[in-house]
């Protein structure tokens, strides 16, 4: 059975390129093209110019002005949240204590459950020789002994932190050796109130669902972010990666309970840029770190549905009232709405329900002609994302140039995901997904006010 679907999908992918160059102008294709067209040209194509002028303007920026040399060294935080990484913490600690950045560095992972995680308090603690040898590093090694989750670990470690700028990063995250000055650079602007590190792939060439993802965050981290930094419309500041001034964390009093707390700070920052025209979040393409990502599709897909369904959470549960140009800014009010709601949450539905439909009522010839028009507009989109992204943003040319292979793929895999992204969506209206999060244990969840 398995070859035989296989064939027959192919032969009929055949015949839908062979019928879509002999026969263009099919009346049902395109009456459903009309109906895809309007949504692409007053929604998505603005939205996606929007990010690629802001490349345009970091790639003019950085090669006019490039930045200087300023002794601006303040101290820095780094809250490393632990749960079961074992001896993968050591690599954050030591990436951290050997950067080339003279201020002092406090390192703190947070050892959440220590109790039963003693293989990575005890890595952990054995770090401390070598962090002390270090000038200007300091390792504070604090366990939490009962679990209480990755936002109690968060404001555990803020309650003991003393630096300038306090860095939220996760304990399996390591990070290029000038991450820190890069980062505490832009703080020298005293309406900057936090930076979002750059993610890349550490496993990219461990499998192809590794690989691509690794194009996966070149693309909607890499690329897409730093085109929204640069109007001020950066959508979220990593979990993984995150950089605050200490004052700000201080103002809005921390992490808050529940899961997404990285959407839901990213969010709760932004509901200041309404009355606080000058507040910034900014996104910084050069300020590197390397994670893991789930090396199989299963794993990648058990990851997004709860990030997705998070979304979902955040932005309806949560953060609706926020989604007003009095608390966000016009600019913020659009890009959130856009990007982040309709892209996120809206459209994977439509997807789901277009697609089921198309099945249903149209022919399959028909149906695999209208994917493959809509696959080659995606594959176009992308391939101009890529080109500008590896020419203006990579700091790995030669990495990213071999993940362009994958890009006949990507669509596929986008399509894949949206499709995931539908059902997480749903699993959350339903059943309240998020109360089922591996970031916090059950009570935790359940006591929280969402």
């Amino acid at each position: 059975m398995g070859p035989f679907l296989v064939t027959d999908v192919l032969r009929m992918a055949a015949a839908a390129i062979r019928g879509l160059l002999e026969d263009p102008l099919s009346s049902q294709v395109w009456v459903v093209i009309f109906k895809f067209v309007p949504m692409v040209v007053f929604l998505e194509l603005p939205y996606y110019a929007f990010v690629l002028a802001g490349v345009l303007k970091y790639a003019m920026e950085r090669a006019l002005l490039p930045w200087e040399e300023v002794q601006y060294h303040p101290s820095v935080s780094c809250i490393i949240t632990c749960y079961s990484e074992g001896e993968d913490v050591k690599l954050t600690i030591r990436t951290l204590a050997h950067q080339i950045y003279p201020g002092r560095i406090q390192i703190i992972p947070v050892i959440d459950g220590a109790l039963v995680n003693s293989h990575t308090h005890r890595a952990a603690l054995e770090m401390m020789d070598q962090v002390m040898r270090a000038p200007n590093r300091e390792l504070l090694v604090l366990p939490k002994w009962q679990r209480g989750g990755r936002v109690s670990s968060l404001n555990a470690g803020l309650s003991v932190a003393r630096g300038e700028v306090v860095m939220a990063l996760d304990g399996d995250t390591s990070f290029d050796n000038d991450m820190v000055s890069k980062a505490v650079r832009h703080f020298r602007d005293p309406n900057v109130a936090a930076v979002a590190g750059c993610l890349r792939v550490r496993n990219w060439r461990s499998s192809l669902a590794a690989a691509l993802q690794g194009l996966e965050y070149m693309l909607a981290i890499g690329v897409s972010k730093t085109g929204l930094s640069q109007f001020n419309a950066v959508n979220n500041i990593s979990g993984a990666f995150g950089i605050f001034r200490r004052e700000v964390l201080n103002l809005i009093m921390g992490w808050d309970a529940g899961s997404a707390e990285d959407l839901d700070i990213t969010m709760r920052i932004k509901n200041y840029f309404g009355r606080y025209r000058s507040v910034r979040i900014l996104f910084d393409p050069e300020v590197i770190g390397h994670t893991d990502a789930p090396p199989t599709f299963r794993g990648f897909f058990k990851q997004r549905l709860r990030w997705d369904g998070d979304l979902f959470y955040i932005y309806v549960r949560k953060h609706l009232k926020s989604f007003s140009p009095s608390m966000m800014g016009w600019r913020n009010f659009i890009t959130v709405t856009l990007g982040g709601l309709y892209f996120q949450i809206v459209v994977p539905l439509i997807l789901l329900v277009y697609t089921a439909f198309s099945f249903i009522t149209l022919p399959l010839g028909t149906v695999f002609r209208i994917l493959l028009l809509v696959y080659l507009f995606y594959l176009g989109v992308t391939l101009v994302f890529y080109l500008l992204g590896l020419a203006f943003v990579s700091e790995r040319p030669r990495d990213d140039l071999i993940l362009g292979v994958l890009l006949p793929l990507f669509p596929v895999f986008t399509f894949a995901s949206r499709l995931w992204s539908a059902a997480a969506v749903i699993w959350e209206m339903v059943a309240r997904g998020h109360l089922d999060s591996s970031m916090a244990p059950w009570w935790v969840l359940r006591k929280g006010r969402f």
